[in-house]
């Protein structure tokens, strides 16, 4: 009797375990995805914000009370 599983047996049931977890969690896994996407895209956001000039505060605050064009 062989003791040792082969490597692709190992592969094939890892891969159906992740399907089987996929599968049965479908939220969780969702939540997981939309929460490292939200975490990318804020890395991205503060990267560009070190690249950009600065901007007094005031132009921030009529930025928040929506006067974009006044400033």
């Amino acid at each position: 009797m062989e003791a040792l599983i082969d490597d692709r047996k190992i592969k094939v049931l890892f891969k159906q375990a992740i399907i089987e977890v996929i599968e049965e969690k479908k939220e969780v896994v969702h939540d997981l995805l939309v929460e490292a996407m939200e975490d990318i895209v804020m890395v991205r956001a503060i990267q560009d914000g070190e690249n950009s000039g600065q901007v007094s505060r005031d132009d921030i605050f009529q930025i928040l009370k929506g006067k974009e064009g006044s400033a």
